[in-house]
């Protein structure tokens, strides 16, 4: 069995996420696409504090990031009114690269591709893997040999229509612009004026 998303564990409360147009059920899940995003509140901190894989053997940590395994079917999509139709990409930050590629490996989830950039004139490593219907970007330098357990930084979301997404934010989310990925436009959600703790972005469809 491959491995794929099943649920991520987001220490924010269900009010932050209605109130950015994102449908929550009485459970306080958030499904997107046949993902579900549990929110756990303030109480177990802030950003995304773990995930549930299907195709794992057993409840690991992956990489320092918390990691329960899960049998659970995907989920099925609610319809949110900021446009999100499905979960494009999570960016997981290493301070290592070697050592999060191989503990991937170690699960049998090898790179599609790699891209070689910069931030902030440091240079960067983007490598990509597939788990399931999200993709999986794993960012950190080349270089770099930290010990630090590796984190889940940011989601980005496909939406239905980038324009009227933007539109649905108004000045709470940055100008549509193009994507690194061709024939793509992206915009990034001012999540904190929400009380958001995930980096949030919204693209267009492939």
């Amino acid at each position: 069995m491959s491995v794929s998303v099943d649920e991520f564990q987001v220490a924010d409360t269900a009010d932050s996420w209605t109130a950015a147009g994102f449908t929550v059920d009485p459970d306080g899940v958030c499904r997107i696409g046949g993902v579900r995003i549990r929110l756990a509140g303030r109480e177990r901190g802030t950003g995304i504090v773990g995930w549930s894989l299907r195709g794992v053997p057993s409840d690991q940590p992956l990489d320092g990031i918390s990691t329960a395994r899960s049998d659970a079917p995907p989920s099925a999509p609610a319809a949110h009114a900021n446009g999100a139709v499905s979960i494009d990409h999570v960016v997981l930050l290493s301070p290592n690269l070697d050592r999060t590629v191989a503990a991937l490996a170690a699960l049998d989830v090898h790179p599609r591709r790699e891209r070689d950039g910069q931030l902030g004139g440091r240079p960067m490593r983007q490598i990509f893997f597939r788990l399931g219907e999200v993709i999986l970007e794993v960012v950190g330098s080349p270089d770099a040999t930290g010990d630090g357990p590796s984190t889940l930084w940011g989601l980005t979301y496909v939406v239905e229509d980038i324009d009227a997404t933007a539109a649905f934010f108004g000045d709470r989310t940055a100008p549509v612009k193009p994507a690194v990925q061709p024939g793509r436009r992206i915009t990034t959600l001012r999540h904190q004026e929400f009380g958001m703790s995930v980096r949030t972005a919204m693209i267009s469809a492939r």
